[in-house]
């Protein structure tokens, strides 16, 4: 089987990391996470100026892309340079879901994602842990419109959102798959607040509290109730981009390993000639090539049906997960203390590779979810 990039992915992996290679620095790394929207705004014009967005809808949504090696692709160069840009929350999850279950007037809305508009997902919730289903927020009413009341943890780049897609239950238990709802609500809208805060690995998140918020009948995206099975699918394509964002962090880190044991000396040579050390490098390239295999097998798998798409899903997140921490913990040991200091590249893309293992279920929790499917 050819693995190899068709033309059009090669040229937008070319020139992607050709843009972030000439505008990402350790320092504006830094000065990204102490500032008050968590990013780059130079860093996200520009990837909107190169239509990096688009690569993530399909060409009948409006993008030239939209399948799992284009999304690969777009994240695993996001990973290599440590950036953390809202492009999973606005492309992948919140413009997954409109794409997938909007009205022709709600998909309007995808040429202002593309062209630049943040939208965030509000879906996780306080006592859901990474149960997907696990939804306590209320909708009522319909007709007219509804009224969506409760609380959303985690929403990536909460602050900067002009809206999100919130999840609420119009029907059933907390725990059903059945009964869950979407519905797009501006940042704006009455009763709606944010408790901002700093990420551990980059980027900012914010606590969404929903006191009794109005919104209007064409609000709610697709059918009432029915809103899981679109839920899990975005759920899995994020997964697909955010291990192959840890692909790139691993690759980067790899390469500095490497670099700073060619270049330390002691006892009159590199340290890279100590075979001890070889041997453990060769142990963190080996990680990084399952951990490539890995990714391509998932994305090559996301428009599977579902049981067998999400068996891949936890697979592939529970080999990333196990993987990022050997080549996190491996890196760190190798540099020594220069691996942990801020004005190096090192600690922040460990710190970036370690938090993945904790978005979207860790690999504890994938490898239970694993069996669990595989069983059934």
């Amino acid at each position: 089987m050819n693995f190899d990039l068709t033309e059009e992915r090669q040229m937008l992996q070319d020139g992607l990391r050709r843009y972030l290679r000439e505008n990402v620095t350790p320092e504006g790394l830094n000065e990204a996470t102490d500032s008050d929207t968590g990013h780059s705004e130079k860093v996200w014009e520009g990837l909107t100026e190169m239509g990096v967005i688009g690569a993530l809808f399909s060409e009948d949504d409006g993008g030239f892309g939209g399948a799992g090696f284009d999304l690969t692709v777009v994240f695993e160069e996001m990973g290599r340079a440590g950036v953390f840009e809202p492009l999973l929350e606005t492309g992948v999850l919140a413009g997954g879901l409109i794409a997938a279950l909007g009205s022709d007037a709600q998909k309007a809305q995808i040429e202002e994602i593309i062209g630049g508009k943040v939208l965030s997902f509000a879906h996780s919730e306080p006592r859901a842990r990474y149960d997907l289903n696990h939804v306590e927020t209320k909708a009522t009413g319909g007709g007219d419109g509804w009224t969506l009341s409760g609380t959303k943890t985690v929403v990536g780049h909460a602050a900067i959102a002009e809206a999100f897609v919130v999840s609420a239950r119009t029907a059933g238990d907390a725990a059903d798959e059945d009964g869950i709802s979407l519905f797009i609500v501006p940042a704006d809208a009455e009763g709606l607040t944010i408790r901002d805060y700093p990420l551990n690995g980059g980027g900012r998140a914010g606590e969404v509290f929903l006191e009794d918020v109005t919104v209007p009948a064409d609000a709610l995206l697709g059918e009432a109730g029915q809103a899981f099975p679109a839920i899990e699918k975005a759920a899995a394509r994020a997964t697909a981009a955010i291990s192959a964002e840890a692909l790139g962090l691993m690759e980067t880190i790899r390469a500095l390993t490497v670099g700073y044991l060619q270049q330390r000396r002691q006892f009159g040579q590199p340290i890279g000639k100590f075979q001890a050390l070889q041997h453990r490098m060769a142990d963190v390239l080996i990680e990084i090539e399952q951990a490539r295999s890995a990714v391509i097998n998932l994305a090559g798998h996301l428009e599977s049906p579902r049981a067998e798409r999400e068996r891949h899903v936890s697979a592939t997140k529970n080999l990333i997960g196990r993987a990022g921490r050997l080549v996190a913990e491996e890196s760190i040991q190798m540099h020594g203390g220069i691996g942990m200091t801020q004005e190096y590249a090192l600690g922040h893309l460990a710190k970036r590779l370690t938090m993945v293992d904790h978005r979207f279920g860790d690999s504890d929790f994938h490898l239970e979810r694993f069996i669990r499917l595989s069983a059934a």
